[in-house]
């Protein structure tokens, strides 16, 4: 039994750069989407940015005292 060549067709994607809707869903009302993430789990939304925003309040309060005290 001898093997027979077979013909094969190449398929090549690529993009164009004068076609430029690549994930137009993804960015399409973006601010929407997030402000319905926001309100919709707004209970983890608090625990996560309170303890962030906490302590970047306190850390900026603790050097500002910090340079007040060897000021003089």
């Amino acid at each position: 039994m001898g093997k027979t060549p077979v013909r094969m067709k190449a398929v090549v994607y690529s993009l164009s750069p004068f076609q430029q809707q690549i994930m137009p869903g993804l960015w399409k009302d973006l601010t929407t989407k997030i402000h319905h993430k926001v309100t919709d789990n707004w209970i983890s939304a608090t625990l996560l940015l309170a303890p962030l925003v906490g302590t970047y309040i306190y850390v900026q309060n603790f050097k500002e005292k910090e340079k007040l005290e060897h000021r003089y």
